[in-house]
């Protein structure tokens, strides 16, 4: 199982990025949940948005739920991550996790078994 993140970069507050999380050697479908979250220096590890698989039920942090959108494509294995008016506070390295089983404490990093690497997002003021 493997997960790539990428799409981060450096931008501007107000601006827009579509994260990307490809997977590889297994496919979305069989895991329960698929989520994003991110770690800014010297914070913990944060819940931003998470699909379920089966019912496409969409969860949101409530610092992100007016701005972000999470979505999946079948076809290619990948979820994105659509995050608009992006805030200095935004600012962190943004994981990608898959979860194999279960719906409950969906935004603990805990119940997720595998990671992507991470990808920067940088938001200037």
């Amino acid at each position: 199982v493997q997960l790539q993140a990428y799409g981060g970069g450096l931008v501007q507050a107000g601006d827009s990025l579509r994260l990307s999380c490809v997977g590889s050697g297994f496919t979305f479908s069989t895991y329960a949940m698929t989520s994003w979250f991110r770690q800014a220096p010297g914070k913990e590890r944060e819940f931003v948005a998470g699909i379920s698989w089966s019912t496409s039920s969409r969860y949101y942090a409530n610092s992100v739920k007016d701005r972000a959108t999470i979505s999946r494509d079948n076809a290619k294995n990948t979820v994105y991550l659509q995050m608009n008016s992006l805030e200095p506070e935004d600012t962190a390295v943004y994981y990608c996790a898959v979860r194999r089983y279960g719906y409950i404490n969906y935004d603990a990093a805990s119940r997720y078994g595998y990671w992507g690497q991470g990808t920067q997002v940088t938001v200037s003021s």
